[in-house]
């Protein structure tokens, strides 16, 4: 294959879909998509949305393209195969196992930890499937002190971490992430990173936008500034486009780029 991208990697809310737009996902960045799946690259959809909740909101877009691969609660990876997204099995029973293992270690201490949020904030604490301690903060100065302090206990516990998005964060195994899910689907398909590229707008993307796990990064403009940094300092592109469309400027930008030209005739080579 003599594409330079081989693999696109994008988050879903607020990078690739925007829920009250018209169409929620851009005609041209679907069409550039096709055209790119066509060519035989794989779209990932890379998200901290549960399957489910995803595959509604894909249905509601009514997208003319489909994604090869899914990515969700940041950790499980789903294949397309004719009208299903089937799991990766091997790799998504070995990540709900070291969850459960890590987890066991956390649940002792979780009462003290929803008491410590509690005694200071007007925040929503459960657990799900997925965490036994999940975090709806009442607004992002909250969840900052919150977050710090999550940090703080996870140092002294091997492997776990804090994944956050926005005001939303959870518990997680350092092992699994966005970063480390499409690591796993560039080495099944036998892609490396310096074929991939990777959007993304917000804490729980930083996983995936590191040059160690693609090659091209991109930001929308409504991404977070930690996040645009991030992309600028390793020579990413930045977009002056919300959503969508600053995923799909992105995408034309690397695609005509020098590197990229340069790219494609060293894989002919």
């Amino acid at each position: 294959m003599s594409l330079p991208i081989q693999i696109v990697s994008t988050d879903f809310d607020g990078t690739l879909f925007a829920e009250f737009a018209n169409p929620p996902v851009p005609g041209e960045l679907q069409l550039l998509l096709g055209r790119l799946q066509q060519a035989g690259a794989k779209w990932v959809i890379n998200t901290g949305r549960e399957l489910s909740s995803l595959l509604e909101s894909l249905a509601r877009a009514r997208l003319s393209v489909r994604p090869d691969y899914l990515v969700v609660v940041e950790r499980e990876i789903y294949v397309h195969d004719k009208s299903q997204y089937v799991g990766l099995e091997d790799w998504n029973r070995e990540c709900t196992h070291a969850h459960q293992e890590l987890f066991a270690r956390v649940r002792a201490d979780v009462r003290r930890l929803v008491a410590w949020v509690n005694e200071r904030f007007d925040a929503t604490v459960y657990e799900d499937a997925y965490s036994p301690f999940c975090l709806i903060a009442e607004n992002n100065g909250d969840a900052d002190v919150i977050h710090d302090f999550l940090n703080a206990y996870c140092a002294q516990v091997p492997k776990l971490t804090v994944v956050r998005n926005d005001v939303y964060a959870r518990f997680s195994h350092e092992g699994y992430s966005k970063g480390t899910a499409l690591a796993e689907i560039g080495r099944r398909l036998g892609i490396s990173p310096d074929y991939i590229l990777a959007a993304g707008d917000h804490l729980n993307d930083l996983p995936m936008l590191t040059r160690k796990r693609a090659r091209w990064l991109v930001a929308p403009s409504n991404a977070i500034e930690l996040v645009k940094e991030t992309v600028r300092q390793q020579q990413g592109f930045v977009s002056d486009q919300p959503h969508g469309y600053g995923v799909a400027r992105g995408l034309e930008f690397f695609l005509d780029s020098p590197a990229a030209r340069a790219a494609c005739l060293n894989s002919k080579t």
